[in-house]
């Protein structure tokens, strides 16, 4: 199938799952994953709507930023290592990966040398498996406290990646999980901390994800197709 038609079933898929739980489908940001894909893939999905773009890796977006329609905006979704923010630091309009003090601490200070405020989101493991990235949820409310001292990140939500061995009904238990914890720290009251997006859902279990209260699902090979893992 074309990207065209792929975004078409994507959209109706995520209508249909927010339907189904009582939800507006137009809460729900459609995050493109762009891995591997060609600034003339991005571009094609672009003219047919696409409004967010995702990219596992800092370098991907620095090479493909020039080449890509501008307004697009752009998603650091995947691992981020302290030495890569400044490749995307001006680029990105949020980062979803912060999984550390440390990296905050960082990104802090990369966004303060460009004035800006870079939104984030802070990456949870909510399923416990070791190959995840992600804080554990008890480690939470530290990370959160820390927050309220920086001044150029803005803390907008929780992001999860679901075991892709489990299934989908496991998966939707972790979903339901991370929304709780959502919903929880809504309620409490952290300085710099705005509990407005969370980031949970991809391929093979957005609809699942969309149900149990995501506000952003990252969609890579649902939309461009099978990838190819030989290109960098």
């Amino acid at each position: 199938m074309s990207i065209e038609e792929n975004l078409k079933s994507v959209r109706a898929r995520i209508g249909a799952a927010a339907e189904a739980a009582g939800r507006n489908p137009e809460d729900i940001t459609l995050i493109a994953v762009s891995k591997t894909r060609t600034a003339a893939e991005i571009n094609e999905a672009i003219r047919l709507g696409v409004t967010d773009i995702g990219e596992n890796k800092p370098q991907e977006i620095r090479d493909k930023y020039a080449d890509v329609l501008p307004g697009v905006r752009w998603h650091m979704i995947g691992h981020l290592q302290t030495n890569k923010i400044k490749y995307i630091i001006d680029k990105v309009c949020m980062i979803h990966s912060v999984d550390s003090l440390h990296l905050m601490e960082e990104i802090d200070r990369q966004a303060k040398k460009h004035n800006l405020v870079m939104d984030i989101l802070i990456e949870v493991n909510i399923s416990g498996e070791a190959s995840k990235h992600g804080i554990r949820p008890d480690e939470l409310p530290s990370l959160l406290e820390a927050a309220g001292g920086m001044e150029n990140i803005r803390v907008c939500g929780l992001m999860t990646v679901a075991p892709k061995s489990d299934s989908n009904f496991t998966n939707s238990l972790h979903f339901d999980n991370i929304c709780e914890l959502f919903v929880d720290i809504s309620r409490k009251k952290y300085d710099n901390v705005s509990m407005r997006c969370l980031s949970m859902g991809m391929s093979g279990d957005f609809e699942a994800a969309v149900k149990s209260g995501s506000t952003m699902v990252r969609v890579g090979s649902a939309i461009f197709g099978e990838r190819d893992y030989q290109k960098p």
